[in-house]
Parts: structure tokens; C-alpha cells; sequence
């Protein structure tokens, strides 16, 4: 796929998961929100005459902060990660909305089911950090609903309203490296 013009640079960015985050959020009974992470994760963005964007996040690595609840979301009721270790996204279109953001539609792999999902993304900017390397900051959102991608387990509470929700937030707080 090509891009006329971005707020990205040229060449070929690596994320870096240290200044990195993966994050999502879902509707607990209705009443709150549960927040998580993916604590293993990498991506590949590389802008040229083509733009790819790719990342792969280890389903394994969720961490919510509970670790009853972790090993739920690791079973085959959710992520069934012994059979499908890793969620993949593969971008199928790039383009800029503005000076600073961009519309990303991509395919998103999550327990075997490919389903296209859109994404936007906020370029903060880009910058040299203290080794010399160039960076560039990403924020990007998007929604899904995990039904789906197979993510159909649920339960009743009191009050006839169900414990998970169906609607997903996801968010992404890049920091990529530039490579080449």
C-alpha cells in the first residue's frame, strides 16, 4: 500500500517495548471498567515507497492485574493461548487524516479468526533520545467487539446484566526506533 504523505518519517521503525504499551479496557457488569495489558509484544512500521505496518503480541503475556482473572483470559474460554499463543495485526491501508493523524485498516488475528478492524493513530512526534537513536511516538485507538473473534464466553449477574462486555477498547502508546 502506498501513502502520499505522512507525519512519519522514511525508513523502518521498530517498536520498542520497553517505552511501549498494548493496552485494552472492557465493561466488567456493566459498572466498571477492567483495564489491561499485553506485557510481550513487538511491531514493524516501515515507510517508503510502500507502507507496511505489522505486530504480533504474545496472548500469554495479559495482564490485568489479577492473576485469577489472567489465567481465565489465558484459558480456552477467551485467548485459548495453548492453541493460539499470539494475537497478529497486518495494516492492509495507511492513510493520512490530517497533518498528525492517520487512518489505519488492517487485519486483526485473535484465537484463528481474521477479522479487518480501523484504527487511528496520533503521530506525537519524533525526536533523538540520549543514545542517538531517532524515535517517533504513535498513539493509537480503536474498538472491537470480541464476539467476533471467538471471545464469546460469558456470564449472567444478578440483575439479568451480563459480567463481560462485548465492546473493547484498545489502545496502543507506541515509542518506535527508527532502523534504517
Amino acid at each position: 500500500m502506498s501513502v502520499t504523505t505522512t507525519a512519519v518519517p522514511t525508513g523502518t521503525w521498530s517498536v520498542d517495548p520497553s517505552h511501549s504499551k498494548v493496552g485494552f479496557a472492557v465493561k466488567h457488569m456493566g459498572i466498571a471498567t477492567v483495564r489491561g495489558v499485553f506485557r510481550d509484544f513487538s511491531g514493524t512500521l516501515e515507510i517508503g515507497d510502500e507502507v507496511r505496518a505489522h505486530g504480533t503480541v504474545q496472548a500469554a503475556s495479559v495482564d490485568t492485574n489479577d492473576g485469577q482473572r489472567d489465567e481465565h483470559l489465558r484459558s480456552a474460554d477467551f485467548f485459548d493461548v495453548e492453541r493460539h499463543p499470539r494475537l497478529a495485526f497486518a495494516a492492509t491501508a495507511i492513510e493520512p487524516v490530517a497533518e498528525d493523524r492517520l487512518r489505519i485498516v488492517g487485519d486483526l488475528t485473535i484465537r484463528g479468526v481474521t477479522r479487518s478492524i480501523e484504527l487511528t493513530a496520533e503521530v506525537l512526534g519524533t525526536g533523538i533520545d540520549d543514545e542517538g537513536a531517532t524515535r517517533i511516538g504513535l498513539d493509537i485507538a480503536g474498538t472491537l467487539d470480541r464476539r467476533d473473534f471467538g471471545l464469546t464466553w460469558n456470564s449472567v449477574v444478578d440483575g439479568g446484566g451480563m459480567l463481560v462486555g462485548n465492546r473493547v477498547d484498545l489502545r496502543l502508546e507506541v515509542s518506535a526506533l527508527r532502523r534504517a
